[in-house]
């Protein structure tokens, strides 16, 4: 029996788990066939990528710790254990970054003449620029903020981003040279005391805050030439605190609690409590302190004092605090086209665009779609139609995240205007897109669509747009089902998968569904939609137990799946019990996996790989073969517990021949890939050995398909015309050209 492998021994730690998929990301920066500026970007994703998790996982350790929580996860670890093992990890994650920054990143990117310059580093001409840069735009933007024993330490926001101030009087000085804003001439101005600080300590502290509305990198004169925003600010600090010495200054940054915790109670009013508990995260305790590397021991010291934060929360890097700034580095150089990926055009089948009627389309067949290289304009096209086609009578959909110009949004609101029945559920505790769908919500309650926000205590995350119309042969319900959000942006970096159907059972289960989660209804069962909680759950179980059946029979059997995260220590369970029984599990995981592939019980019949690349793997496949039948199936949800018991999910099959051959397609082509993708071997993954095969990696393998889709499809359009033209240059200059037929006047046929 499966229960037998629950043992501590048998799991990875998650938090310890996504560290390590941090740290995939992190390799993507180091590897030399990626584009330089790629490379800088990957640094910085790492940067975003950690500072959520601070926020988020390892704030949740803390408030277990904080309440003495000593009950153990999967791996046998307490919620402290955790904490300190996590932040070992990370301290030494932090010391790879700066040193992939210092060692690598910048001396490269300076090879290629583009320079991150420190104040040392500059010209006359560049120093008299930031000088003026100063003068003109940051000195009237920012505000010093003492700590003295009238005004207490200020409060610093989540991820902002600070100047630490070590100063003190200068007892020499009566009089303070202050330049103008209007030019570089220096006038006399008498110094105003702002309060009798005679009984005050010699030594002051002050912080100010980096605007944020400025961008971090500052150009500066020549060609490709940058400096930190904090740096600038750190060089003319004697002109925020007149009358003083500055002793020392240096960056700090702060992450703090912001996981969202709307309790039930809460949930009759959820779009109040979800803006009462927003306003209130903002003050949560802090989780990580970053400060330079050099800093000042007394500084730190205030704020170590001041934060309460402990020493396993400092991290002092050895560089720029936050390099989220990398990310925006690549759209501020000019030229430099050979140091960015190559730019591809996705594919969009004719049949999806908006010269044909998609529901037309949709009733002859089925359409599989892949995102980024099957363009999402299919799925902007599809609300698009229905809500200006006169034959549709209503739109159900729901909204996890979208972006923050969303086409889908001003689409549904259209349909509403035009006396369209539209309903969508706009899920507003989506982590840090809380704010957004707030806005969004209240903005499609205006253009007259009914807005619901979902089951209590569930979080609604399911990919799903329902359209009722009325075709000449009655209502039809179309469909669109996917593994990703309805987001145009996400779209480009995010490989997702959909699928458009007007399948007449899958639509008896929307509307089920979207009848449970606008009202009461409980359907007793779904015809071939699973739905979570416990519905997909249920299902993966059934399924696993297929295939030990058919294993112990004596008949090969296969599990196939892809998606983010593996952590459910159920199903890993049932998977190593799948394995022990000879059946072979093929996993595709991009990031946390609780599974670890080395128990001798299992004889290496699980063989996980880990793709990460130019594009943010997404999509969720479930795969399951023996006996000479497929069963393929996408999904909303990943194999984590929350997914299968607090969220709202859905799976769904692909059952018409050429979408599910497509479907198989794709997951045989990523499990091939041996250049973005790393093998599990035991509890960690390495880079896979080719052994002299040719390097395959299967994102470029997407994008050829779509470039050569593309040309596929502008050949044909080039024929047509051809076509056409000489037709035209016939009937032209061929004026008594005439096609007999039926009906002539000579009766031949």
């Amino acid at each position: 029996m499966y229960k037998d492998f629950y043992k501590p021994e048998n799991y990875v730690n998650r938090e310890l788990s996504w560290i390590d998929f941090n740290g995939r990301v992190l390799g993507e920066a180091t590897d030399m066939s990626n584009p330089l500026l790629e490379r800088a970007n990957f640094l910085g994703i790492t940067q975003s990528n950690v500072d959520e998790f601070f926020m988020v996982r390892v704030a949740s350790l803390h408030k277990l710790a904080a309440a003495n929580v000593t009950t153990t996860d999967a791996s046998g670890l307490t919620p402290e254990e955790q904490l300190n093992a996590v932040n070992k990890k990370e301290h030494r994650m932090v010391k790879e970054r700066y040193e992939i920054y210092n060692q690598q990143v910048i001396p490269q990117l300076a090879k290629e003449n583009i320079n991150i310059l420190g104040i040392k580093d500059l010209d006359q001409k560049q120093y008299e620029f930031i000088q003026r840069y100063f003068n003109y735009e940051l000195m009237p933007v920012l505000t010093p903020m003492a700590d003295d024993s009238s005004r207490p330490f200020p409060f610093i926001s989540n991820s902002s981003l600070n100047i630490a101030i070590q100063l003190r009087r200068d007892p020499t000085s009566k009089q303070v040279k202050h330049q103008t804003l209007e030019g570089d001439q220096e006038v006399n101005r008498h110094q105003v005391e702002p309060h009798d600080d005679s009984k005050e300590p010699d030594i002051k502290f002050a912080t100010v805050r980096v605007p944020e509305i400025y961008k971090r990198l500052v150009r500066l004169p020549g060609e490709n030439n940058f400096i930190l925003i904090d740096d600038v600010i750190k060089e003319f600090l004697s002109f925020l605190f007149p009358g003083y010495q500055i002793l020392a200054s240096a960056t700090y940054r702060v992450m703090r609690d912001m996981d969202l915790d709307v309790a039930d109670a809460d949930t009759s009013d959820l779009l109040r409590a979800v803006k009462r508990q927003l306003r209130e995260r903002e003050h949560g305790q802090v989780m990580r302190l970053e400060v330079e590397h050099e800093i000042e021991p007394w500084l730190e010291e205030q704020l170590i004092d001041n934060l309460h934060v402990n020493e396993r929360s400092i991290y002092r890097v050895d560089g720029p605090v936050d390099l989220t700034f990398l990310k925006k580095l690549s759209g501020m150089v000019d030229g430099h086209d050979d140091l960015r990926f190559k730019p591809f055009k996705s594919y969009l089948n004719p049949a999806l665009d908006m010269e044909h009627n998609i529901f037309q389309s949709i009733r002859q067949k089925d359409y599989l779609v892949q995102h980024p290289y099957d363009n999402f304009d299919a799925v902007v096209n599809f609300i698009h139609q229905a809500a200006t086609d006169p034959a549709v009578l209503a739109i159900k959909m729901t909204l996890y995240r979208v972006s923050g110009n969303s086409p889908i949004i001003k689409y549904l609101g259209m349909a509403a205007q035009q006396g369209k029945q539209v309903t969508v559920l706009v899920e507003v505790k989506a982590r840090f897109d809380e704010q957004n769908n707030v806005r969004w919500a209240q903005r499609l309650e205006q253009m007259g669509c009914h807005v619901i926000y979902g089951l209590v205590g569930l979080k609604t995350h399911c990919k799903v747009a329902l359209v009722i119309r009325r075709d000449e042969d009655g209502l039809r319900r179309y469909m669109h089902l996917g593994t990703g959000n309805y987001n145009d942006v996400t779209a480009h970096f995010y490989t997702d998968m959909g699928m458009f159907t007007c399948d007449h059972e899958l639509g008896v289960d929307m509307t089920n569904l979207f009848n449970m989660l606008s009202g009461f209804a409980r359907p007793p069962y779904f015809y071939k939609l699973r739905v979570s909680p416990d519905g997909i759950r249920n299902f993966i179980n059934e399924k696993i137990d297929d295939q030990i059946k058919v294993a112990k029979s004596g008949n090969p059997a296969l599990i196939r799946m892809k998606m983010n995260s593996l952590s459910d220590k159920q199903i890993i369970a049932h998977l190593y019990d799948a394995a022990a029984n000879g059946v072979k599990v093929q996993l595709l995981v991009r990031g946390i996996t609780c599974l670890r592939n080395d128990l001798p019980e299992l004889h290496d019949n699980i063989e996980v790989h880990s793709i990460v690349g130019r594009f943010l793997e997404h999509s969720r496949i479930y795969y399951f073969s023996s006996n000479g039948h497929e069963e393929i199936y996408l999904a909303s949800a990943d194999m984590m517990t929350r997914n299968l018991n607090r969220r709202v999910e859905e799976l769904y099959p692909v059952t018409q021949p050429d979408t599910k051959a497509r479907a198989i397609h794709i997951f045989n082509v990523m499990w091939k890939d041996n250049v973005k993708s790393r093998i599990l071997v035991g509890d960690h993954y390495e880079r896979i050995d080719r052994h002299g095969e040719e390097p395959f990696n299967s994102q470029e393998y997407f994008v050829q398909e779509a470039v050569q889709l593309n040309k596929k499809d502008s050949d044909q359009q080039k024929d047509r015309r051809h076509f056409t033209g000489v037709f035209e240059t016939l009937t032209k200059h061929v004026p008594t050209l005439h096609l007999k037929g039926k009906g002539d006047s000579d009766g031949e046929e």
